[in-house]
C-alpha cells in the first residue's frame, strides 16, 4: 500500500475524531474558545480533504481522467470557501468578546448568514461534487466496487443536505454533516482497505 495513501486515511479518521470531540465541547460549552478550536479544526480539514482527493486510487484510463481534474477543482473551491468563512468568523468572534455587536449575517450557524451560505455552498455543494467525481473517476476493479459506491453516497448526502438546506428546511442541513463527518471515516477506513 502506498504509504501516504495510508497516513492520508489514518489522518483522516484522526481529524474526524479531533473534530467530533471539539463539536461537543463546543455544543456543551457554548465557549468561545472552543468555538475557535472548532474554526482552526475545520479550516485545517479543508486543506485535508484536498490531499485526501489527490492520495484516491483514480482510474489511470484517459477516457476518465478529467473525472481527477474535476474532482481537485471541487475540492480546492471546498478549502478556499471554508477557509474564508472561518477567517472571517475567527475575526467577528475577537470582536465579540471585545464586546462589538456583530450582525448574525457575518457569523457561522446563524441562518442564512453570508458566512453560512458560503460555508455551506463549500461542504455541501463543492464537497459533494468532488465526492461524485471521484467516485466516478475510480477505477473500475471489483475491490473497489465497495469504495466507489460510499463516495457516491458521501456525495449524495452533501448535495441533497446542501440542497434541502437551501430550498426546503436549515434543518435539512444535517444530511450534508452525515456526508462529510461521518462519511469521511468511511471513505478512510475504505480507503486503507482498498490496496490490501
Amino acid at each position: 500500500m502506498n504509504i501516504n495513501r495510508r497516513s492520508i486515511a489514518i489522518m483522516g479518521i484522526l481529524l474526524c475524531c479531533i473534530y467530533f470531540f471539539v463539536v461537543i465541547m463546543f455544543v456543551a460549552t457554548s465557549s468561545t474558545n472552543w468555538l475557535i478550536v472548532f474554526d482552526i479544526v475545520t479550516m485545517f480539514s479543508g486543506i485535508y480533504f484536498v490531499l485526501l482527493v489527490i492520495v484516491l486510487p483514480f482510474s489511470k484510463d484517459e477516457k476518465i481522467r478529467n473525472t481527477k481534474i474535476a474532482a481537485i477543482i471541487f475540492v480546492t473551491a471546498l478549502m478556499i470557501f471554508t477557509n474564508i468563512a472561518h477567517t472571517v468568523n475567527l475575526v467577528s468572534i475577537q470582536n465579540i468578546k471585545d464586546g462589538i455587536n456583530i450582525p448574525d449575517y457575518l457569523q457561522i450557524g446563524k441562518t442564512m448568514s453570508y458566512v453560512t451560505s458560503i460555508e455551506y455552498l463549500g461542504w455541501g455543494m463543492f464537497l459533494g461534487l468532488a465526492f461524485l467525481f471521484s467516485s466516478l473517476g475510480i477505477a473500475n476493479k471489483r475491490k473497489l466496487k465497495s469504495f466507489k459506491r460510499t463516495l457516491f453516497v458521501c456525495s449524495c448526502l452533501c448535495i441533497i443536505g446542501f440542497l434541502g438546506w437551501l430550498i426546503i428546511n436549515e434543518n435539512l442541513w444535517y444530511i450534508a454533516s452525515m456526508g462529510y463527518g461521518i462519511g469521511t471515516v468511511i471513505i478512510c477506513i475504505e480507503l486503507l482497505k482498498c490496496d490490501n
